[in-house]
């Protein structure tokens, strides 16, 4: 029996993709932050930029050769700012607002049509809906819901920033279970990767995975094995709605 819906939250329930613009303005705001703080970078903005992207590099191959998410003090501190020497007292307070400044100015992002229509289908259903997030800021996904105007919709947002556990690694999708009181073989999870989201979410025991591919998907997915297949590929947000009461009913 489906009880539960639980989705990711970018690529996935909004649509989300970088380019040279959102590049540029993500190191622009950047410069001007670190230096409203007081903490010149001595360097041009092209030169930020390859450090920037060094660090992120480095923080990326330690990340995801453990399935881990780091706080954004430790990750801005440790990884990313790390080559600017800047004093840790003064750059550890501020390093959340920067997190959230980079998830929304870094990508792009729009909420995909048809969700909120999608999200009152399942509601009507009586399902629980949750969100599990992969998140390099603490903050920034409970924000962007509300802006959305579907933060009500959840019963859970599960993040990996707050438990330090990363897609696919299971221990996120126990959390977030547990934080709704669902049983794995009554949960469908939608994604819009095979790396993270299909794959986190059967091995966690899930009874169904859709995907959805994003702007991301290749890019995200790509050299990595296929241990699982998702059960369902769409390509409309909406068609979770149908997916899951065909579940529901079988």
């Amino acid at each position: 029996m489906i009880t539960s819906v639980l989705f990711d939250m970018g690529g996935t329930l909004e649509d989300i993709y970088v380019d040279e613009q959102s590049e540029r303005e993500a190191i622009e705001k950047l410069d001007e932050m670190l230096t409203s703080y007081g903490l010149s970078c001595g360097v041009d903005r092209e030169e930020l930029k390859r450090r920037v992207d060094e660090g992120w590099k480095r923080y990326g191959v330690y990340r995801d050769a453990n399935d881990v998410e780091l706080k954004p003090e430790q990750i801005w501190c440790d990884y990313i700012l790390k080559d600017f020497g800047f004093p840790l007292e003064q750059l550890r307070p501020h390093c959340e607002q920067i997190a959230h400044m980079w998830e929304i100015t870094h990508y792009h992002r729009c909420l995909r049509p048809r969700v909120a229509e999608m999200l009152d289908g399942l509601k009507a259903m009586g399902l629980k809906l949750a969100i599990i997030s992969n998140t390099a800021a603490l903050y920034q996904v409970f924000d962007i819901l509300e802006e959305y105007g579907i933060r009500d919709y959840f019963q859970d947002v599960t993040l990996s920033s707050v438990t330090g556990f990363r897609k696919p690694c299971t221990d996120i999708f126990t959390v977030a279970l547990r934080q709704i009181q669902s049983k794995p073989d009554e949960c469908v999870y939608v994604g819009d990767t095979i790396s993270r989201d299909v794959i986190g979410s059967k091995r966690a025991g899930f009874a169904a995975a859709v995907q959805i591919c994003s702007k991301l998907t290749r890019e995200k997915d790509a050299g990595v094995h296929h241990e699982f297949e998702p059960d369902y590929c769409i390509e409309d947000i909406y068609d979770v709605y149908p997916v899951v009461q065909q579940l529901v009913k079988s």
